[in-house]
């Protein structure tokens, strides 16, 4: 079964724990945690003590992204604040083994993703100490982007090389259509912000992706 994390980056940030709520209620798995610095990205968004309090409302896993330099400076922070799923960007670390390495010790599975315009290739010897490999199908920084279809070929190449319990995860421009490009490309994540919460029916959404 596909794992369906929604993005609260498109949820109404006034209305937070209701919308999580909501996503819950309906049948996701995760809830996705878009953490943007305005510098990695062009974007900020939230912090730590979000994080800590969205813990509090909801009993699913949070599946936190960070969009950040430096993730290992912040590493211990989010995980205390209740990140269990903590995802840094091969982009943005000049050492992945040893922040896959903290991120394990604490606790959490450990994520890596990876932007458009970087190859497969570059990370594949890093999936046996992995749990988790996001490919952004979308340049992070904001929500409600077109799918490029060019990122989900980066699929296979993951997928050929992958433990069997690796979790691939695709992110930006998530539909029915580009979700079905994407399990049948090999994922077995899906992340969803617009999609779902732009949803008159949130049930029928997350159903659809899965």
């Amino acid at each position: 079964m596909t794992i369906i994390s929604p993005s609260i980056l498109s949820a109404d940030f006034a209305n937070l724990e209701r919308d999580i709520k909501l996503v819950e209620d309906a049948g996701a798995d995760w809830i996705h945690v878009d953490v943007m610095d305005g510098h990695f990205v062009p974007n900020i968004t939230i912090g730590v003590p979000v994080v800590k309090s969205i813990k509090k409302v909801t009993k699913l896993p949070l599946d936190v992204h960070l969009m950040i330099e430096n993730p290992e400076k912040y590493t211990e922070a989010f995980i205390n604040a209740g990140a269990d799923i903590l995802t840094f960007h091969y982009e943005a670390t000049s050492n992945p083994e040893a922040l896959i390495s903290k991120i394990k010790s604490m606790g959490a599975k450990a994520g890596m993703s990876i932007k458009p315009k970087t190859k497969a290739e570059d990370i594949l010897k890093f999936l046996p100490l992995l749990d988790l490999v996001l490919v952004m199908t979308v340049e992070p920084g904001f929500g409600g982007q077109s799918f490029i279809d060019n990122c989900a070929e980066k699929l296979p190449i993951i997928k050929s090389k992958a433990q069997d319990d690796l979790i691939i995860q695709v992110d930006g421009g998530i539909n029915d259509k580009t979700a079905k490009i994407c399990r049948d490309f090999g994922a077995n994540s899906l992340v969803a912000g617009s999609y779902i919460y732009k949803s008159k029916d949130l049930n029928e959404a997350i159903t659809s992706l899965k």
